[in-house]
């Protein structure tokens, strides 16, 4: 698998920079019309249901992470540098928008799952830059390959608020004091910003399609893999916490469904990642992210929509 994977790190994306600034807009237009559902209650309910948001926060910017440093580990010269930073950087990233409608389609607490996206995006402008430069280096240390990640961590998060952080202020600001505007805004821009972003990202691959075949069996595997982990830590978190059958469907699709475009954007960011890194297996796996977590989250969902019996939530 290695020596399949070997040249992908260095291999140079047709990315441009016009492309890198518009999947920065896309992102902040997503993130913004993820806010405009966010109101003061739900996090009034996280905090009345302490055991969600310590099972949530732990899943999603803890225990992810942490597994996922452990899994590159496992695999040890199977993968090569630039696959695995990816996926840890994947890991680093809060949960996606999208988990709102799967969780939705799965029958899970909606309430939550919008909760726990708002958190994890508010907690990521300090998290996703800590998870990666922390376990990241981890990485580098355990393996002599790996020369120690000198990025700049201020540019790190600047970037990562001006893409989620700023954007969610503005939509929760729009949500509390313009709400009639907000729910005008909220189907189209959801829709609209969705479809953008998806474009956006089969454009990014269309474009260096010869490289995304030659590889796609060995990234598709690790990608699968990757992302169960990340649906069962979710499920079993929410489990040892004693919740529900629906909260820990939520929470399995808040763990599993991330906001890997974030790990694209930061990719192409010049002033984040300097070009002459070889930057090739991560932006791979981390564009496969983007399609494959829904395929899997939506197929999950609709195995759990058939079951009979669902459990009430917990207090």
């Amino acid at each position: 698998m290695k020596e399949s994977l070997a040249a992908l790190d260095y291999i140079r994306l047709d990315f441009s920079a016009e492309s890198s600034a518009t999947i920065n807009v896309a992102l902040a237009l997503i993130m913004f019309g993820v806010a405009l559902e966010i109101k003061p209650e739900h996090f009034k309910n996280l905090i009345q249901n302490p055991r969600q948001l310590i099972a949530g926060v732990l899943s999603q910017a803890i225990l992810l992470p942490a597994a996922t440093f452990g899994l590159v580990m496992a695999l040890g010269d199977n993968i090569t540098v630039g696959v695995a930073l990816g996926m840890i950087l994947v890991a680093a990233c809060p949960g996606g928008n999208i988990s709102n409608f799967i969780t939705s389609f799965a029958k899970g607490n909606v309430a939550l799952a919008v909760s726990l996206t708002a958190i994890s995006t508010i907690l990521a402008v300090v998290m996703t830059p800590f998870n990666f430069t922390f376990w990241g280096n981890m990485y580098a240390q355990a393996n002599s390959l790996v020369r120690p990640i000198e990025l700049d961590w201020r540019e790190l998060l600047k970037s990562v608020m001006m893409i989620l952080g700023l954007p969610m202020a503005l939509g929760m600001l729009c949500s509390v004091y313009l709400p009639r505007l907000a729910e005008r805004l909220i189907k189209p821009l959801r829709q609209a910003s969705l479809v953008f972003f998806i474009v956006l990202v089969v454009v990014a691959f269309t474009k260096n399609f010869d490289i995304f075949i030659n590889h796609i069996t060995y990234v598709f595997l690790l990608v699968l893999i990757h992302n169960g982990i990340a649906l069962g830590i979710g499920y079993l978190t929410a489990t040892v916490f004693g919740l529900s059958e629906t909260n820990r469907r939520t929470l399995s699709i808040e763990t599993g469904i991330h906001n890997s475009g974030l790990g694209l954007a930061l990719l192409f960011n010049p002033a984040v990642f300097p070009p002459d890194l070889p930057l090739g297996g991560m932006a791979i796996v981390a564009g496969w992210w983007s399609i494959w977590h829904i395929v899997s989250g939506t197929a999950l969902a609709f195995y759990w929509q058939r079951k009979s019996t669902l459990v009430g939530v917990k207090d």
